[in-house]
Protein backbone atom coordinates (compact mmCIF):
# COMPACT_ATOMS: atom_id res chain seq x y z
CA UNK A 1 0.00 0.00 0.00
CA UNK A 2 1.27 3.25 -1.32
CA UNK A 3 0.81 5.75 1.16
CA UNK A 4 0.41 9.77 0.53
CA UNK A 5 3.55 10.49 1.41
CA UNK A 6 5.14 8.23 -0.41
CA UNK A 7 3.68 9.48 -4.12
CA UNK A 8 5.59 11.53 -6.19
CA UNK A 9 5.57 15.28 -7.04
CA UNK A 10 3.44 14.75 -10.10
CA UNK A 11 1.12 12.62 -8.18
CA UNK A 12 0.58 15.26 -5.11
CA UNK A 13 0.74 18.23 -7.67
CA UNK A 14 -2.40 16.25 -9.54
CA UNK A 15 -4.25 14.50 -7.22
CA UNK A 16 -3.71 16.14 -3.70
CA UNK A 17 -2.32 20.00 -3.34
CA UNK A 18 -4.91 22.36 -3.14
CA UNK A 19 -8.30 20.60 -3.08
CA UNK A 20 -10.88 23.38 -2.39
CA UNK A 21 -13.49 21.23 -1.51
CA UNK A 22 -13.14 17.51 -0.71
CA UNK A 23 -16.45 15.58 -0.95
CA UNK A 24 -16.70 12.34 1.31
CA UNK A 25 -18.86 9.89 -0.33
CA UNK A 26 -19.75 9.20 -4.07
CA UNK A 27 -22.96 8.64 -4.00
CA UNK A 28 -25.77 10.55 -5.34
CA UNK A 29 -25.73 13.36 -2.68
CA UNK A 30 -21.73 13.50 -3.11
CA UNK A 31 -21.53 13.76 -6.66
CA UNK A 32 -24.04 15.72 -7.34
CA UNK A 33 -23.19 18.72 -4.66
CA UNK A 34 -19.46 17.74 -6.42
CA UNK A 35 -21.87 18.84 -9.54
CA UNK A 36 -23.56 22.03 -8.63
CA UNK A 37 -20.43 23.16 -6.86
CA UNK A 38 -18.48 22.97 -10.11
CA UNK A 39 -20.89 24.53 -12.05
CA UNK A 40 -21.00 27.69 -9.35
CA UNK A 41 -17.61 27.54 -9.12
CA UNK A 42 -15.34 26.35 -12.09
CA UNK A 43 -11.84 27.15 -11.01
CA UNK A 44 -12.36 24.99 -7.86
CA UNK A 45 -10.09 22.12 -7.54
CA UNK A 46 -12.70 19.47 -6.46
CA UNK A 47 -12.20 15.94 -5.04
CA UNK A 48 -14.37 13.52 -3.88
CA UNK A 49 -12.76 10.64 -1.61
CA UNK A 50 -14.69 7.14 -1.45
CA UNK A 51 -13.59 4.23 1.04
CA UNK A 52 -15.43 1.21 -1.50
CA UNK A 53 -14.22 0.46 -4.84
CA UNK A 54 -17.92 1.32 -5.31
CA UNK A 55 -20.78 3.45 -3.90
CA UNK A 56 -20.88 1.57 -0.47
CA UNK A 57 -23.83 3.12 1.19
CA UNK A 58 -27.50 2.71 -0.32
CA UNK A 59 -26.92 4.54 -3.91
CA UNK A 60 -26.72 1.38 -5.74
CA UNK A 61 -28.21 -0.70 -3.83
CA UNK A 62 -32.16 0.70 -3.27
CA UNK A 63 -35.35 -0.46 -5.48
CA UNK A 64 -34.81 1.86 -7.76
CA UNK A 65 -38.23 3.63 -6.81
CA UNK A 66 -38.78 7.46 -8.19
CA UNK A 67 -41.29 7.77 -5.54
CA UNK A 68 -42.34 10.75 -3.42
CA UNK A 69 -45.50 9.92 -1.25
CA UNK A 70 -47.51 6.61 -0.65
CA UNK A 71 -50.84 7.12 0.95
CA UNK A 72 -50.46 4.53 3.79
CA UNK A 73 -46.89 6.11 4.30
CA UNK A 74 -48.18 9.73 4.69
CA UNK A 75 -51.50 8.99 6.71
CA UNK A 76 -48.76 7.00 9.20
CA UNK A 77 -46.36 10.41 8.79
CA UNK A 78 -49.33 12.56 9.37
CA UNK A 79 -50.19 10.61 13.27
CA UNK A 80 -46.16 11.10 14.22
CA UNK A 81 -44.68 14.46 12.49
CA UNK A 82 -46.47 17.77 12.75
CA UNK A 83 -48.54 18.48 8.96
CA UNK A 84 -45.69 21.03 8.12
CA UNK A 85 -43.27 19.22 8.06
CA UNK A 86 -44.97 15.88 6.02
CA UNK A 87 -45.33 18.10 3.14
CA UNK A 88 -42.17 19.86 3.30
CA UNK A 89 -40.48 16.35 3.04
CA UNK A 90 -43.28 15.62 0.38
CA UNK A 91 -42.23 18.43 -1.67
CA UNK A 92 -38.49 17.57 -1.36
CA UNK A 93 -38.81 14.23 -2.94
CA UNK A 94 -40.53 15.89 -5.86
CA UNK A 95 -39.02 18.74 -6.75
CA UNK A 96 -35.73 16.76 -5.67
CA UNK A 97 -36.46 14.04 -8.46
CA UNK A 98 -36.94 16.70 -10.93
CA UNK A 99 -33.59 18.00 -10.15
CA UNK A 100 -31.83 14.47 -10.62
CA UNK A 101 -33.49 14.30 -14.30
CA UNK A 102 -32.46 17.92 -14.86
CA UNK A 103 -28.64 16.26 -14.64
CA UNK A 104 -29.31 13.08 -16.22
CA UNK A 105 -31.69 12.11 -19.23
CA UNK A 106 -34.32 9.73 -18.00
CA UNK A 107 -33.88 7.52 -21.14
CA UNK A 108 -29.92 7.07 -20.03
CA UNK A 109 -30.99 5.87 -16.85
CA UNK A 110 -33.90 3.69 -18.34
CA UNK A 111 -36.48 5.74 -16.67
CA UNK A 112 -40.35 4.06 -16.34
CA UNK A 113 -43.45 6.11 -15.94
CA UNK A 114 -44.95 2.85 -14.79
CA UNK A 115 -46.67 4.29 -11.85
CA UNK A 116 -46.98 3.34 -7.95
CA UNK A 117 -49.31 1.58 -5.88
CA UNK A 118 -49.74 1.27 -2.19
CA UNK A 119 -51.12 -2.67 -1.26
CA UNK A 120 -54.00 -2.90 1.35
CA UNK A 121 -53.69 -6.48 3.04
CA UNK A 122 -57.06 -8.05 3.78
CA UNK A 123 -56.22 -7.59 7.63
CA UNK A 124 -55.23 -3.69 7.66
CA UNK A 125 -57.02 -0.76 7.92
CA UNK A 126 -57.71 0.97 4.66
CA UNK A 127 -57.44 5.03 4.64
CA UNK A 128 -60.34 6.73 3.73
CA UNK A 129 -61.90 8.35 0.62
CA UNK A 130 -61.49 11.32 2.19
CA UNK A 131 -58.26 10.77 2.93
CA UNK A 132 -57.35 10.48 -0.79
CA UNK A 133 -59.14 13.82 -1.49
CA UNK A 134 -57.17 15.72 1.04
CA UNK A 135 -54.07 13.90 -0.61
CA UNK A 136 -55.06 15.00 -4.02
CA UNK A 137 -56.08 18.77 -2.59
CA UNK A 138 -52.34 18.88 -1.23
CA UNK A 139 -50.75 17.81 -4.08
CA UNK A 140 -52.36 20.24 -6.40
CA UNK A 141 -51.73 23.10 -4.14
CA UNK A 142 -48.04 21.66 -3.76
CA UNK A 143 -47.00 20.52 -7.46
CA UNK A 144 -50.05 21.79 -9.51
CA UNK A 145 -50.84 18.08 -10.69
CA UNK A 146 -54.62 16.70 -10.01
CA UNK A 147 -56.01 13.28 -9.52
CA UNK A 148 -52.32 12.01 -8.56
CA UNK A 149 -54.13 9.72 -6.13
CA UNK A 150 -56.58 7.01 -6.33
CA UNK A 151 -58.23 3.32 -5.45
CA UNK A 152 -57.20 1.17 -7.86
CA UNK A 153 -58.79 -2.65 -6.99
CA UNK A 154 -58.74 -3.94 -10.29
CA UNK A 155 -54.97 -4.40 -10.18
CA UNK A 156 -55.29 -6.99 -7.77
CA UNK A 157 -56.81 -9.13 -10.00
CA UNK A 158 -55.42 -8.18 -12.89
CA UNK A 159 -51.70 -8.97 -11.57
CA UNK A 160 -52.61 -12.09 -9.58
CA UNK A 161 -51.72 -10.56 -5.69
CA UNK A 162 -53.73 -12.54 -3.40
CA UNK A 163 -54.31 -10.99 0.02
CA UNK A 164 -54.92 -7.94 0.20
CA UNK A 165 -58.43 -5.91 -0.37
CA UNK A 166 -57.69 -3.16 -2.01
CA UNK A 167 -54.74 -0.88 -3.64
CA UNK A 168 -54.22 3.27 -4.25
CA UNK A 169 -52.39 4.77 -7.02
CA UNK A 170 -50.18 7.42 -7.26
CA UNK A 171 -50.06 7.92 -11.17
CA UNK A 172 -46.67 10.03 -11.21
CA UNK A 173 -44.36 7.76 -9.98
CA UNK A 174 -41.81 5.20 -11.39
CA UNK A 175 -38.50 3.72 -11.42
CA UNK A 176 -35.14 3.66 -12.97
CA UNK A 177 -31.76 1.36 -12.88
CA UNK A 178 -29.84 2.77 -10.36
CA UNK A 179 -26.63 1.21 -11.53
CA UNK A 180 -27.35 3.06 -14.55
CA UNK A 181 -27.93 6.18 -12.45
CA UNK A 182 -24.54 6.39 -10.65
CA UNK A 183 -22.63 5.16 -13.79
CA UNK A 184 -23.99 8.97 -15.45
CA UNK A 185 -23.86 10.77 -12.53
CA UNK A 186 -19.85 9.43 -12.83
CA UNK A 187 -19.32 10.78 -15.93
CA UNK A 188 -20.77 14.07 -15.12
CA UNK A 189 -18.06 14.75 -12.62
CA UNK A 190 -15.32 13.23 -14.79
CA UNK A 191 -16.48 15.77 -17.88
CA UNK A 192 -16.73 18.58 -15.23
CA UNK A 193 -13.24 17.59 -14.29
CA UNK A 194 -13.97 16.47 -11.15
CA UNK A 195 -11.91 14.02 -9.41
CA UNK A 196 -12.83 10.67 -7.34
CA UNK A 197 -10.28 9.34 -5.54
CA UNK A 198 -11.55 5.34 -4.43
CA UNK A 199 -10.62 3.34 -1.00
CA UNK A 200 -9.91 6.32 1.00
CA UNK A 201 -11.75 6.36 4.25
CA UNK A 202 -11.75 9.40 6.50
CA UNK A 203 -11.15 8.43 9.63
CA UNK A 204 -11.03 11.43 11.57
CA UNK A 205 -10.61 15.29 10.57
CA UNK A 206 -9.19 18.83 12.35
CA UNK A 207 -9.86 22.29 11.25
CA UNK A 208 -6.98 24.37 11.13
CA UNK A 209 -6.97 28.35 10.47
CA UNK A 210 -6.83 27.98 6.80
CA UNK A 211 -7.39 24.59 6.10
CA UNK A 212 -9.17 21.02 7.05
CA UNK A 213 -6.25 18.51 7.66
CA UNK A 214 -7.77 14.62 7.13
CA UNK A 215 -6.80 12.14 8.62
CA UNK A 216 -7.53 9.19 6.74
CA UNK A 217 -6.18 4.98 5.72
CA UNK A 218 -3.53 6.53 3.76
CA UNK A 219 -1.83 9.46 5.74
CA UNK A 220 -2.75 13.28 5.75
CA UNK A 221 -4.72 14.75 3.20
CA UNK A 222 -5.56 19.00 3.22
CA UNK A 223 -8.45 21.04 2.02
CA UNK A 224 -10.15 24.45 2.24
CA UNK A 225 -13.37 22.79 2.56
CA UNK A 226 -15.19 19.74 3.62
CA UNK A 227 -18.75 18.30 2.52
CA UNK A 228 -19.41 14.80 4.31
CA UNK A 229 -22.20 13.13 2.16
CA UNK A 230 -21.86 9.91 3.93
CA UNK A 231 -25.58 9.93 4.92
CA UNK A 232 -25.96 7.00 7.85
CA UNK A 233 -22.40 6.65 8.15
CA UNK A 234 -22.09 9.46 8.98
CA UNK A 235 -22.96 9.43 12.69
CA UNK A 236 -19.67 9.34 14.19
CA UNK A 237 -18.62 12.67 13.04
CA UNK A 238 -22.15 14.35 13.75
CA UNK A 239 -23.61 14.41 17.17
CA UNK A 240 -26.99 14.56 15.48
CA UNK A 241 -30.38 12.46 15.68
CA UNK A 242 -28.98 10.01 13.21
CA UNK A 243 -28.43 6.27 13.05
CA UNK A 244 -27.60 4.21 10.40
CA UNK A 245 -30.51 1.88 9.53
CA UNK A 246 -30.34 -1.64 7.25
CA UNK A 247 -32.43 -2.92 4.45
CA UNK A 248 -32.41 -6.07 3.50
CA UNK A 249 -33.15 -6.96 -0.68
CA UNK A 250 -33.67 -9.78 -2.68
CA UNK A 251 -34.42 -10.43 -6.45
CA UNK A 252 -35.91 -13.38 -8.20
CA UNK A 253 -34.46 -15.13 -11.13
CA UNK A 254 -36.44 -14.77 -14.29
CA UNK A 255 -39.94 -15.91 -14.27
CA UNK A 256 -41.60 -16.58 -17.89
CA UNK A 257 -44.29 -14.62 -18.59
CA UNK A 258 -44.37 -12.41 -15.21
CA UNK A 259 -47.75 -10.94 -14.87
CA UNK A 260 -47.29 -7.35 -13.42
CA UNK A 261 -45.03 -4.50 -13.81
CA UNK A 262 -44.87 -1.58 -11.71
CA UNK A 263 -43.89 -0.47 -8.59
CA UNK A 264 -45.70 -1.48 -5.41
CA UNK A 265 -45.26 -0.59 -1.74
CA UNK A 266 -47.22 -2.77 1.36
CA UNK A 267 -47.61 -1.98 4.68
CA UNK A 268 -46.66 1.66 5.03
CA UNK A 269 -43.72 1.53 3.13
CA UNK A 270 -41.79 -1.06 4.96
CA UNK A 271 -42.53 -3.48 2.25
CA UNK A 272 -41.71 -2.37 -1.61
CA UNK A 273 -41.49 -4.72 -4.84
CA UNK A 274 -41.07 -4.14 -8.57
CA UNK A 275 -40.39 -6.09 -11.62
CA UNK A 276 -37.26 -5.51 -13.44
CA UNK A 277 -38.21 -6.61 -16.63
CA UNK A 278 -39.35 -10.44 -15.50
CA UNK A 279 -37.41 -10.62 -12.41
CA UNK A 280 -38.83 -9.33 -9.49
CA UNK A 281 -36.75 -7.02 -6.40
CA UNK A 282 -38.35 -7.09 -3.58
CA UNK A 283 -37.29 -5.66 0.16
CA UNK A 284 -37.99 -4.51 3.32
CA UNK A 285 -39.51 -6.03 7.24
CA UNK A 286 -37.09 -3.81 8.68
CA UNK A 287 -39.79 -3.19 10.96
CA UNK A 288 -39.51 -6.76 12.64
CA UNK A 289 -36.55 -5.54 14.32
CA UNK A 290 -35.83 -1.92 14.20
CA UNK A 291 -33.15 -2.57 16.90
CA UNK A 292 -31.41 -5.14 15.26
CA UNK A 293 -31.00 -3.52 11.74
CA UNK A 294 -30.20 -0.09 13.33
CA UNK A 295 -26.48 -0.82 12.64
CA UNK A 296 -23.80 0.01 9.24
CA UNK A 297 -23.07 -3.95 8.88
CA UNK A 298 -23.93 -5.09 5.73
CA UNK A 299 -25.94 -8.38 6.13
CA UNK A 300 -29.00 -10.68 6.21
CA UNK A 301 -31.01 -12.15 9.02
CA UNK A 302 -33.52 -15.10 8.76
CA UNK A 303 -36.35 -13.16 10.22
CA UNK A 304 -36.59 -10.71 7.85
CA UNK A 305 -35.29 -12.59 4.80
CA UNK A 306 -37.72 -15.67 5.26
CA UNK A 307 -40.37 -12.70 5.87
CA UNK A 308 -39.87 -11.45 2.43
CA UNK A 309 -40.33 -14.88 0.69
CA UNK A 310 -43.20 -15.40 2.47
CA UNK A 311 -44.65 -12.38 1.26
CA UNK A 312 -43.83 -13.14 -2.43
CA UNK A 313 -45.02 -17.13 -2.20
CA UNK A 314 -48.19 -16.52 0.15
CA UNK A 315 -49.30 -12.92 -1.67
CA UNK A 316 -47.36 -11.61 -4.45
CA UNK A 317 -46.76 -14.91 -6.67
CA UNK A 318 -49.19 -17.19 -4.88
CA UNK A 319 -49.36 -19.56 -8.16
CA UNK A 320 -45.87 -19.02 -9.53
CA UNK A 321 -43.08 -21.06 -9.04
CA UNK A 322 -39.86 -18.93 -8.90
CA UNK A 323 -36.43 -18.98 -7.39
CA UNK A 324 -34.40 -16.37 -5.86
CA UNK A 325 -31.07 -15.67 -7.38
CA UNK A 326 -29.71 -13.83 -4.88
CA UNK A 327 -29.93 -10.84 -2.03
CA UNK A 328 -28.04 -8.32 -0.97
CA UNK A 329 -28.40 -5.26 2.06
CA UNK A 330 -27.67 -1.25 2.14
CA UNK A 331 -27.46 1.12 4.61
CA UNK A 332 -29.16 4.12 5.03
CA UNK A 333 -29.46 7.13 7.26
CA UNK A 334 -32.23 8.08 9.39
CA UNK A 335 -33.53 9.56 12.33
CA UNK A 336 -37.14 10.73 14.51
CA UNK A 337 -37.39 13.68 11.37
CA UNK A 338 -38.09 12.53 7.83
CA UNK A 339 -35.94 15.76 6.67
CA UNK A 340 -32.43 15.88 5.08
CA UNK A 341 -29.44 17.30 7.38
CA UNK A 342 -27.96 19.72 5.32
CA UNK A 343 -25.46 22.26 8.07
CA UNK A 344 -22.81 23.64 8.04
CA UNK A 345 -21.01 22.95 11.58
CA UNK A 346 -18.19 25.38 11.36
CA UNK A 347 -16.38 27.08 9.05
CA UNK A 348 -15.01 25.19 6.87
CA UNK A 349 -17.42 22.06 7.33
CA UNK A 350 -20.47 20.39 6.10
CA UNK A 351 -22.85 17.35 6.05
CA UNK A 352 -25.63 16.94 4.01
CA UNK A 353 -27.23 13.55 5.24
CA UNK A 354 -30.28 11.27 6.96
CA UNK A 355 -31.42 10.62 3.70
CA UNK A 356 -34.49 8.82 5.58
CA UNK A 357 -34.57 5.91 3.22
CA UNK A 358 -35.31 8.62 -0.01
CA UNK A 359 -31.72 9.36 -1.10
CA UNK A 360 -32.68 8.53 -4.95
CA UNK A 361 -36.09 11.41 -4.68
CA UNK A 362 -33.98 13.98 -2.56
CA UNK A 363 -30.59 13.12 -2.48
CA UNK A 364 -29.91 15.83 -5.82
CA UNK A 365 -31.97 18.16 -4.08
CA UNK A 366 -29.82 17.84 -1.27
CA UNK A 367 -26.59 18.02 -2.98
CA UNK A 368 -27.46 21.27 -4.93
CA UNK A 369 -28.66 23.03 -1.23
CA UNK A 370 -25.47 21.72 -0.33
CA UNK A 371 -23.15 23.25 -2.98
CA UNK A 372 -24.65 26.76 -1.95
CA UNK A 373 -23.51 26.52 1.94
CA UNK A 374 -20.37 28.04 1.84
Amino acid sequence: MLFFNELSFWERKEYLNGIDFAIIGSGIVGMTTAIFLKKRLPSAKITILERGYLPTGASTKNAGFACFGSPTELFDDLQKIKEEQVWETFLLRYKGLQTLFSLVEKEKINYKPCASWDLIAENQDSVSTDFISYLNDKTRSLIGETSVYSEDKSILTYFGFQGFKTAFKNRLEGSIDTGKLITELYKNTVEFGIQTLFGINLESYTEAINEVNLNTNFGELKCAHLLVCTNGFANKFLQEDLQPARAQVMITKPIHDLKFEGTFHFDAGYYYFRNIENRILIGGGRNLNFEGETTEKFGKTDQIQDSILNLLKENILPTTVFEIDYSWSGIMGIGQEKSPIIKKVNNRVAFGVRMGGMGLAIGSEVGKKLANIF
